[in-house]
This record gives C-alpha cells, structure tokens and sequence, in this order.
C-alpha cells in the first residue's frame, strides 16, 4: 500500500502548484464526507519505481482553525478523522518571501512527530525583494531536509521526488520553551490525553499547546468530561495568574523563529521597490483603482455573454444530432422520447452550461494566480460588508448575470461559511441569460417602442432610450436590489452575524503557470458534470413524465395533449394560486415546464398556442401574434402590457431552475438550503408580482 504524504502550507504558498506539478493527471477530487471542503488526492511516482499517495491539505496559517477548511487540515494532520487516516509524513510548503511567518506553522507541524520535508519555494519572489535565504543553513537550523524549489521551471522536483524515496526524518526536539507554569499546566494536560485517548506523546503535548493557546475551552465531544473540566481550570488558574496564553504560545515559537531567520535570512540595505508596489498604487488607487476594475467585469461579461456562444452553439448542434440519431435509429414509442425528451433535454441543456463555467474559472484563475482577484475582493469589501456579504461575494454574484451555477461555484474562495452560505443564497436573484428569452418575447410583444431619450437629425430620430430598453433595464435592477436586501434580510435574521471581517494577504503579482491552469479547468469541468448530473437527470425525467402522461391519441393536437398531461391538469389546480397575478391556466403550465430552465417558457408557449416552426424568427413573430389575441373565458385580452411585466417580474425573483437547485444542493450537502431557498424565492416573486399586478390594476393598466 502506498504511504500517504500530507502536503501542507499557507495559501498563496504555491502548494498547489507543487501538488499539480507532482502527480500532474493522476489525481482525483472530491468531497470530504458530510461537508464541501475539497479533497484532492494524488499519486506520485517515485526514482526506485514505487509510489507515493499525496493529499493536498487546504492552505492554513496555523493548527488552530479559522475556516471549515482549516478545521479539515488540522483534524486530518491529528488524525481525527475517521475516513482520512493521519498521514505518514509531512511535505511543508515554505514561501522564502514570507519565511517568519510560514515557519510558524512549521513550528506546529515539527510538534507532531510526524516525518517531514520543508520544500521553500517563491525564492524568485524573495529575490526581488532583496532577500536571499540559506536553504542549507535553514536545514542545519531545523534539523529537517530543505529543498528549494521552483514549480514553474520544475527545478527542484526530482530532488523532492528522491528525498521521498525513504521515509523523511522526525523533526528533533523543540528548542522553543513555554514559560514554567504553562509548561507544567501542558505537559499535565499532555499526559491526561495520553492516558485517557490513547494519542502519542508528540500528538498529545501538540494538542495540549492548542487547547491552552484557545481563551475559551471548546465545546466538542472529543474529549472526555474529564479533560474538557480540567482544561477549564487550567483557563481560571493561567487567567488567574496573569498568564495569557495564547500570546504566550506565539512569543516562544516567534522567539525561535526569529533567532533563526537572523541566521538564514540575508537582506538587501536598501530594499528595491517592487514590481507588486508600483501597480498596487495603480491597481489600488481610489479612482484608478476602480476604473480598471470595471474595465475587467467588462471584459468579464462580455466572455460571459458572447465569448461562449460559439462553443455552447457547438455543444447545443451536438446534443440536437446525437438526439436526431437516436429518433432515426430508434423505433417511435416512451423509450425514444424519454431519452430525447426528457435525458437530453434536462441534462443537455445543463452540459451546454459549460463553456460559460469554464470561461468564468480561467477568468477567476487567472485572476487569482495573478494576484489581482485579492484586490479586486479588497476594493469591493467595503459595499459587500453592509449587507453581510463578503468582499469575495462580488465576484459569484456578478456571474451570476451569466448562470447562476458558475456563480454557485465560485463561492468556494470565501473562507466564512455563512458570508458563503449567504451568497449561495442570493446569487439565484441576478438576472441570468436564461431569463432573456423571457424578457426579450415578452417586452417585443407587449411593451411599446416609445422612445424616452433620443434626439433628432435630418428628420430622422434616433433613440438612446426606448420604453422597452427601459423595462429590460428594470428587469435587472429589480433582481440586484432584490438580492442586497434579501442578503441584508437574512444577515439580520437567518444568519445573523457580525459584520465578516475581512482579514486579506495580497500576494505579490505573478504570471499564471498555464499547466496548472489546464489541470484546474479540467477538474471543473468533470466536477461539474459529476456534481450537477444525477440530480438533473432525475428531476428531468420527472418532468418529462409529467408533461407526457396520460398519453393522448395520437391525432390530439399538441396543445390539448399537454393540457390533458399530469403537467397540464397542474396547471389548472394551480390556477387559483396564480390568478392573483393575471396568468391563467397556460401560463400556468409555462411556468411549471420552465422549471426545468426558464427559456423553456417560450417552447412551451409555441405548444400550446400551436405557433411551432422550424424557423426561430417565424416562431416568434407567430407566437406574439398568437398571444396577442388570445382571449380570456370573459373575452378580455389574456395579455396586456401589465400582465406581461407581471411574468417578466416573476421570473425575475422565481427559482425557475432545477440545475441551480441542484448545485446548491451539492455545494450545501443538504437538501434544506435549496428548499428554504425555492420557498424563499417562490413566495418573494408571487408577492412581488401580486403587488405589481394589484397596483397596475389599480391605476387604470
């Protein structure tokens, strides 16, 4: 069996471009049971022909946990742990730019007793700021292997890969001492653990140094009564004494730390001002600042919007002949349209999603691996932070005007589970793509040209602003108000916190590794397909049954078929609850089919109105007349202007969209925020849109 290897380091360390470069395509993600921290594991092959399994813990600073990530890392590191087994070894990924305060949490890890390699990296980085690290004096200073390395170049990995040939050394014993009463309080607290929870000398005295550097004991059910009692009076006796522990803890390891950079650290006398100096006075500046931020959302969008058009116009051809191929090949009958109708119409439609996710996550990788996205996050965080959100909420959000789904995704990098959780649950809100085809029949149908701002030249006019340019605009406005005051709501009520504070590191500005940037593209796509698939499948050959079942004769018409379908008498039961709003029966059904993705609404709408055609254009110009005259059982217009800005509001606010579910879902580990969240946003658009319809009606519309 191969040994399992720990690589552990700060963020922004380059510990996963070392992982990447490491065990390149040999690598599998996943979830750590029961929570949605990442896992990543890896194999590296070894010189001697043998192997080694690598586990690429999430970036931490120290072993007392922060983050749900953090927490993972030092659980497995303990091992805690059921389904991970504490690893046998410890690969350390030190930045020389940044040696002090790295080796902190290599401080940490020499306590555990467990085998370990320190690999120092971003000399390059240090370099430029007139700083020079002894990797070999380091090694004599820490008694540890030190490797320098540099992933982009690759230079340094076969020495990594020799040296993990055997078994790495056991850190030698702690230089650094407590002082006399925490010693003692540690070292009897050390012993309790021993005693009573089987750990090892080294883990137990490491874990004692913890829970006393913690002001408060923790509430968990690790430890016996009897520790957890024992620590708290170990809190009173230290507080009592004038003992503050946790700076205690920090002096002694920095005391260490700093008598040995003194030796492996030279300096330049006149530090030059680097190149991550000069932009940040561009790239933070008051104004400039975010000018340049704007400038790279609209490059952002405009990826988002058109960029993958081409692509997604290639998957959707795929998907539309693979679907063709089948109904050649395959005699008529349920089988044949389940697989047409329902599997690659709900999943299709997701796999079309793709380009546009990819495209967001080089945008944000590069983004990230560049060093910009942690200014981008510290210039948002002051509006962020008023409604409870986190400065690296702007980012999700504003994808969501793309999908929702890539927005969902990118909500990893926030380290707050409930500014995270927070996001999750008002991304749905923006205005996404999908919506368009709504908004464009609708507004094209009923909503008048007039023109608003515009100006006149050789008796020609030309509009700057129309009426309809206007409600479009509307449309947008109303789902970002819509999602501050929702996130300020639920950050008062549901997830009530403090404001998240906002503790941020910019790394220095680096060029992107493209290799890497492959390996992190091709785990999101598979992510992707694995993690939204099988829920969609599922809930999308409900939805064909639904709208397919009873089967009518095959002479009936399209329309009366569907309103005789399980998802058409749905339809008329549910009309009670949507007349308040002016939509009837059809609109109904429309709004029951789109469930499966909002643009499904005008498909629907050409079925039951019989305006079907192989030409797009013919298609909606037909339909718009269609709904135009149809008329209710009373014999006014079933469609007015006003019932038009009713659907399109609620669309607007409506989860319409069981691939959204379906990645909160998975992003969440639990089927109650994606309830909460279609119940949330089904009573907020039939209230919005009910007062929208009372008042248009009220005034005359």
């Amino acid at each position: 069996m191969n040994r399992r290897i720990a690589l552990v380091g700060n963020p922004n360390s380059g510990k996963t471009t070392l992982f990447n470069a490491l065990t390149g395509l040999r690598q599998k993600v996943g979830n750590y049971p029961g929570i949605t921290v990442e896992r990543k594991e890896g194999t590296v092959p070894l010189p001697d022909g043998s192997s080694v399994t690598l586990i690429d813990l999430p970036g931490l600073y120290s072993l007392t946990p922060q983050s749900p990530d953090e927490q993972i890392a030092r659980d497995i590191l303990l091992g805690y742990r059921d389904d991970t087994p504490q690893p046998e070894a410890i690969v350390n990924v030190v930045d020389a730019s940044n040696l002090e305060r790295n080796l902190y949490l290599t401080s940490q890890l020499a306590d555990l007793g467990l085998p370990l390699i320190v690999v120092l990296t971003m000399g390059d980085t240090a370099a430029r700021r007139g700083v020079e690290v002894d990797a070999e004096a380091l090694s004599r200073e820490l008694g540890l292997p030190v490797i320098p390395l540099h992933a982009a170049s690759r230079a340094g990995l076969s020495e990594l890969k020799n040296a993990l040939v055997s078994p790495p050394p056991v850190p030698p014993r702690r230089r650094w001492q407590l002082p006399v009463t925490v010693e003692e309080e540690a070292e009897e607290l050390a012993a309790l653990l021993t005693s009573q929870h089987q750990l090892s000398p080294e883990t137990a005295f490491s874990e004692a140094v913890l829970l006393l550097g913690t002001p408060v004991a923790p509430k968990t059910t690790r430890w016996s009564p009897e520790i957890l009692a024992h620590l708290h009076g170990d809190h009173e006796r230290l507080t009592r004494e004038g003992h503050d522990t946790t700076t205690a803890i920090a002096e002694a390891r920095y005391g260490e730390i700093n008598r040995i950079a003194q030796i492996v650290i030279r300096r330049a006398e006149t530090p030059p001002t680097t190149k991550t100096e000069r932009l940040d006075r561009l790239f933070l500046h008051k104004f400039w600042g975010y000018v340049i931020f704007l400038g790279i959302l609209s490059i952002l969008f405009q990826a988002m919007f058109t960029w993958a058009e081409v692509p997604k116009g290639w998957l959707e051809s795929g998907i539309a002949a693979l679907s063709g191929g089948i109904q050649k090949v395959m005699p008529a009958g349920a089988l044949r349209d389940l697989l047409t109708e329902g599997v690659l119409s709900g999943v299709g439609t997701t796999i079309t999603f793709l380009p546009q996710i990819l495209l967001l996550f080089l945008f944000i990788a590069l983004l990230e691996d560049t060093g910009y996205l942690a200014r981008a996050a510290f210039l948002m965080d002051r509006l962020m932070s008023r409604v409870g959100l986190h400065g690296k909420s702007f980012i999700p959000l504003l994808s969501s005007y793309a999908c929702a789904i890539p927005g969902i995704l990118a909500t990893r990098t926030i380290e707050s589970h409930k500014a995270r959780l927070l996001t999750i649950l008002v991304a749905p809100l923006m205005s996404c793509s999908a919506r368009l085809p709504v908004y464009s029949l609708l507004i094209a149908a009923f909503i008048p040209r007039t023109t608003l701002v515009g100006f006149h030249v050789g008796g020609h006019e030309f509009a700057l602003l129309t009426v309809q340019g206007a409600t479009l605009f509307s449309m947008y406005a109303l789902g970002t108000l819509a999602t501050f005051l929702m996130a300020a709501l639920f950050n008062r009520t549901l997830l009530k916190s403090e404001p998240p504070s906002f503790l941020l590191e910019l790394p220095p500005y680096r060029k992107p590794i493209w290799r890497t940037l492959g390996f992190r593209l091709w785990e999101t796509a598979w992510q992707f397909l694995q993690r939204a698939g099988t829920v969609i499948l599922a809930l999308s050959t409900l939805l064909w049954f639904l709208a397919s079942y009873p089967k009518a004769p095959a002479e009936t018409p399209k329309g009366t078929a569907m309103e005789r379908s399980y998802a058409g008498q749905l339809g008329h039961a549910i009309e009670p609850v949507i007349a308040p709003l002016g939509f009837d029966w059809k609109m109904g059904i429309g709004v029951v089919a789109s469930f499966a993705a909002r643009e499904v609404f005008v498909s629907t709408m050409a079925i039951l109105y019989q305006a079907e055609s192989d030409d797009e254009e013919q298609q909606t110009t037909a339909l718009k007349d269609r709904l135009g005259a149809e008329k209710l059982p009373d014999g006014s217009p079933a469609y007015t202007p006003l019932v038009a800005v009713c659907l399109m509001v609620f669309y607007v606010l409506a989860m319409q969209c069981i691939s959204t579910l379906a990645v909160v879902k998975r992003e969440t580990n639990s089927w109650k925020w994606p309830l909460f969240q279609l119940a949330y946003m089904t009573f907020l658009a039939w209230f919005v849109t009910f007062l929208v319809h009372s008042i248009g009606k009220a005034l005359g519309y």
